[in-house]
């Protein structure tokens, strides 16, 4: 089970500052009216409150997971820390968090969820996931779990073949 939370956990680390930059308004020195006439230099781009509330629910659902954990373990809760390296204590625990199955459970499940909620507010339709092992057919290491779907794909163009178990595992 920790195999899969490693997974989430190390896809929320790469893609977690994307959703922070993407909340960063630019400064391509446009123009905008003001109110009451006029121009005046600042942002055009709206704010897209869907990223910030995605941001918001990643970063609790992160503080909560890392708190219960510790918890659960019997660790001493360390001091506040950006999401990133909240996940990276969270995944030098993985081990032991292991020896727990309704714990492994519930952080590969959250941090499942968690991923999905940054893929879909980065506009991603769907989070992939590489698999070891070749394609039966085409015999090409691009082997691609879609969670969402439960299905597991070769992404090769030529090829494209659907594993039929894999919504079975």
């Amino acid at each position: 089970m920790t195999a899969g939370s490693a997974l989430w956990i190390s896809s929320l680390i790469r893609r977690f500052p994307e959703l922070l930059q993407e909340l960063t308004p630019s400064t391509g020195g446009g123009l905008r009216e003001r109110r009451g006439g006029g121009q005046t230099a600042g942002t055009v781009a709206p704010m897209r409150l869907y990223v910030s509330d995605a941001i918001r629910d990643i970063t609790d659902g992160v503080v909560e997971l890392e708190e219960a954990v510790r918890d659960r373990l019997g660790l001493r809760r360390l001091a506040a820390a950006p999401v990133p390296v909240r996940l990276r204590r969270i995944a030098e625990l993985l081990e032991q968090i292991g020896l727990h199955p309704d714990l492994a459970a519930h952080v590969e499940d959250e941090t499942r969820r968690l991923a999905r909620r940054c893929a879909r507010a980065l506009g991603d339709p769907e989070q992939l996931v590489r698999v070891a092992g070749r394609c039966p057919v085409c015999d090409c290491v691009s082997l691609r779990a879609f969670p969402e779907r439960g299905t597991v794909m070769c992404v090769n163009p030529a090829c494209r073949h659907t594993l039929e178990e894999a919504s079975a595992s």
